[in-house]
């Protein structure tokens, strides 16, 4: 088999927000699939900045792997800001970013995955498309339910009997903190990857992108940021131990 042969013959949709982990996703994705589209949403986010990345990014990853761009097929952006609407979050308002009552952070929007993934399946469905990946990650996260592996797979299950048609919910960050998400990319695109992350994605939940950091562009002290940068540093620590 060719090394430019993929994996496995389904076609598949990437949530692919613009942020690292969804990049990670879109190149795993590549890595593995005969066929893979991307879908965005503007939910009234406050980094909606990380839209104007998203074809940055798919562009950048085209030409620096002539071997995946065979293979990557169109976007969508959806326009679902009626979520921004009926939530009361620090992601979606100008507002301190701190704990709630609840015991979460009010950067959680509620909701928001279980409407994602609903409205990429619909797409997908429409589109022939049999596999949804996303980057929910349950080791490194800041304890968002909608992100939890239990969920997600009772999610795969409604979609697939909701649409009447087998719909499988990939998550390959779920177990993996964010060093691990590091040595991911690099496994899958080495050193060029990498250099596109830290140029191109953006993380930051105040969508700041006016400082540079080893890690890539963002304020710098968000929980984003501060999650990305340990990662970041996590990962070269390893690189360096013997």
């Amino acid at each position: 088999m060719s090394p430019h042969t993929p994996q496995d013959p389904r076609r598949a949709l990437v949530l692919f927000s613009g942020g690292q982990d969804s990049t990670v996703c879109l190149a795993w994705a590549l890595s593995r699939y005969a066929h893979v589209e991307t879908i965005g949403f503007n939910y009234g986010q406050r980094h909606v900045i990380e839209l104007t990345c998203r074809p940055v990014l798919r562009e950048a990853i085209t030409a620096q792997f002539p071997q995946w761009a065979g293979r990557l097929g169109e976007d969508h952006l959806l326009d679902l800001r009626v979520l921004g609407q009926i939530s009361d979050t620090a992601l979606t308002d100008d507002r301190k970013i701190e704990m709630s009552a609840n015991g979460l952070p009010n950067t959680f929007v509620p909701g928001r995955n279980l409407i994602f993934l609903s409205f990429a399946a619909a797409v997908a469905y429409r589109r022939g498309l049999s596999v949804l990946v996303a980057g929910m990650c349950e080791t490194d996260y800041s304890g968002y339910p909608d992100c939890r592996d239990n969920t997600l797979k009772a999610l795969q299950v409604a979609l697939s009997l909701g649409m009447d048609s087998p719909m499988t919910l990939e998550t390959p960050l779920m177990w993996l903190d964010k060093a691990q998400t590091w040595a991911l990319s690099n496994a899958l695109g080495g050193a060029e990857l990498n250099d596109i992350i830290q140029e191109h994605t953006h993380s930051c939940y105040l969508g700041d992108r006016s400082k540079r950091h080893s890690w890539g562009l963002g304020c710098g002290q968000c929980p984003a940021c501060e999650l990305r940068q340990k990662g970041h540093e996590a990962w070269l620590k390893n690189l360096e131990t013997p």
